[in-house]
């Protein structure tokens, strides 16, 4: 049996999210749209129950395609109000619309959201030594500095603690725990 950090619980699709997702890191631009959104919708919630409504999320958001959110108009947002699959609140749900005009534009400037992204860790991941999960902080000065240019850029639900999470599921930051099979395999 293995040894996970201990934020993972028994359920398959999280076992499989923690040894397969979480601390990789990104280089795709969809990908980053997708998990900045998913990151801001767990605002108030657990990133459990955003994970199991994943796939709803896909399909009600066009796979996260920003290019057609931007055009997402009221009558879109209330079809969206209505859907179950996902967390029905109005100011997420028009977050991610107003992210993906703020996504695109960052894209234009940098040439992609990826390369926008890493500069916040130095273009490579943060490799953090954590004995126990209590000892990993819910903020960090590049997540402050990353939560700070974003809302300066437009973007909704993207505080320093969302931030945070959003570094640690797309690896620029690596928080496995000392026990964690995951930090044992790295050298």
């Amino acid at each position: 049996m293995c040894t996970r950090c201990g934020w993972v619980n028994q359920d398959p699709i999280y076992v499989d999210y923690h040894d397969h997702e979480w601390g990789i890191p990104v280089h795709d631009d969809l990908k980053w749209f997708e998990m900045l959104n998913l990151e801001g919708a767990q605002a108030g919630l657990s990133w459990y129950t955003i994970l199991k409504k994943r796939e709803n999320y896909r399909e009600a958001f066009d796979q996260f395609q920003p290019e057609k959110i931007l055009l997402y108009d009221q009558a879109k947002i209330e079809q969206l109000m209505q859907n179950p699959g996902i967390v029905r609140n109005r100011l997420k749900i028009e977050g991610v619309v107003k992210n993906a005009h703020a996504f695109l534009r960052v894209k234009e400037e940098f040439g992609s959201f990826d390369a926008y992204m890493w500069r916040f860790v130095g273009g490579e991941p943060l490799i953090n030594q954590w004995a126990e999960l209590r000892d990993i902080p819910a903020t960090t000065e590049q997540s402050d500095a990353l939560s700070k240019d974003l809302k300066k850029r437009g973007f909704k639900f993207v505080g320093s603690t969302i931030c945070y999470a959003l570094m640690q599921a797309t690896g620029m930051v690596d928080d496995h725990t000392a026990s964690c099979f995951k930090r044992v395999q790295r050298p």
